[in-house]
């Protein structure tokens, strides 16, 4: 393969930068761009080393200082020659380093494609290569945990265990074909079955896993709603500690959604702030109401806020309606004044309700503990279980159980045996997709495009 290179730190000003190159010329084009202050020679150098000294240009310029670190073959990153160029931080310099690297014979990777290289050359599967990018946009601690087991090959061990039952069984049914003289077809079915039930319930917990795992990967999808000046933009702001939105006593000043980030119990949760439920002749107005409307249709949970210092209203009770089958917690906003509101209409819906008075900073913490309790958060990769938390994962795993049932069926039916080791194989496929064993270029290309470029 060609040698590849690319920066592989983030574009902009730093203390130091990086650029990374890979492949059978690595150390030869090396030996052209850096000057070490104690020269020796490539075959002496150990892997695992690093070099310190100048990179130069085409005419012996000095680019920078830097320290190069080696790793040989097949002891790198993707199993080919390979080093690391530490330059000082800023684009000017990494980019004259990418050039004379180019310069001399290297190529420009491609996203994702030292990673990429790893997978290839048999170094991790595709699940671990998957975990490479998760890490990198890990929003939490916990992501990161999950992610990080997930590249030491927790999912790839879970999996493997399971297609080795598989392989088991159809160690049993080859017999079957190869030896029908002897009748063992109804014993081989019998265990066949036994079997599938067993596959059938470790593929269950894997899928069902998808729930905390996406939980953890997209976080909660969380709408603050209410009608206009009940509080919306205040809890915004409160939550995030920070004057994020506008506040003022004029109606409507939410038109649009405002969004953030925050984490409890080390879960994202997306926090976005909507325009107030009421009936407007406002056009801007009116179109950020009907977003707030679809919003909370879609998302994982709804505050929905109310001003206990004023009677419910028309908006109000369009709320509580709207909130009726969802997950929802109630803030009682504004209990340091008089309360005007019907305290039993609220109760009718039968949600958590949460007493705040935003403006003097209480009851955000009352808040939390009844979100962490509704999606239980405490509990979420807690136990060390193997999360699944791509979707690419989730699909294959539910159809992998899909063959489960069509080969249970076959066997029920009485089919031949070499129909039902068809089934039977179609799962080996399923799961050999999401390790990489049997998935297509075309996957892995759409993969590895994800990545950025110098991973």
């Amino acid at each position: 393969m060609s040698t590849i290179t690319a920066i592989s730190t983030a574009p902009g000003t730093g203390g130091i930068g990086i650029v990374r190159m890979s492949g059978e010329k690595t150390f030869e084009i090396l030996e052209k761009i850096f000057v070490p202050k104690n020269k020796e020679d490539i075959k002496n150098i150990k892997g695992y080393t690093i070099k310190y000294g100048n990179i130069i240009d085409e005419k012996n310029n000095i680019i920078d200082e830097v320290l190069v670190s080696y790793f040989k073959s097949p002891k790198s990153y993707t199993t080919e020659n390979m080093c690391e160029i530490n330059s000082h931080g800023g684009m000017v310099i990494l980019n004259k380093i990418l050039d004379v690297c180019l310069n001399n014979g290297a190529i420009l990777a491609e996203p994702g494609e030292f990673t990429k290289r790893a997978f290839l050359n048999g170094r991790i599967d595709l699940t671990q290569a998957e975990a490479v990018i998760d890490i990198i946009n890990s929003k939490t601690d916990k992501e990161a945990k999950v992610s990080l087991a997930q590249l030491e090959g927790s999912l790839s061990k879970n999996i493997g265990e399971i297609r080795k039952d598989i392989l088991s069984i159809m160690a049993d049914i080859e017999a079957s074909i190869d030896y029908p003289e002897y009748d063992i077809e109804e014993t081989t079915n019998s265990k066949i079955l036994l079997f599938l039930d067993k596959i059938d319930e470790k593929l269950i917990k894997l899928e069902k896993s998808f729930y905390n795992g996406k939980i953890l990967r997209d976080g909660i999808s969380t709408v603050i709603l209410g009608r206009p000046n009940a509080g919306k933009s205040s809890l915004l702001n409160m939550i995030l500690n920070e004057e994020r939105a506008i506040v003022t006593d004029i109606e409507g000043t939410t038109r649009d959604t405002i969004e953030e980030f925050i984490q409890i119990d080390g879960i994202p949760l997306k926090i976005i702030d909507t325009a107030g439920i009421r009936n407007s002749y406002d056009e801007v107005e009116k179109i950020g109401v009907n977003k707030a409307k679809d919003l909370a249709l879609k998302c994982d949970i709804i505050i929905s806020i109310f001003d206990t210092s004023r009677e419910l209203n028309e908006e109000d009770l369009e709320i509580l309606e709207m909130i009726k089958d969802k997950n929802s917690i109630i803030v009682l906003n504004k209990m340091d004044l008089e309360s005007k509101i019907d305290l039993e209409k609220i109760k009718e819906v039968n949600k958590p309700i949460v007493e705040m008075s935003i403006k003097n900073g209480e009851g955000k913490d009352k808040l939390f503990s009844e979100i962490s309790k509704m999606f239980k958060l405490d509990e979420i990769a807690n136990d060390g279980e193997v999360i699944v938390s791509n979707q690419r994962h989730k699909y294959l795993i539910k159809n992998a159980r899909k063959n489960v049932e069509q080969s249970r069926e076959a066997i029920k039916s009485n089919m031949p045996i070499d129909i039902i080791s068809t089934s039977i194989r179609q799962i080996l496929e399923d799961l050999g997709e999401i390790t990489g064993e049997t998935v297509t270029e075309d996957i892995i290309s759409e993969i590895f495009s994800k990545f950025c470029l110098g991973k």
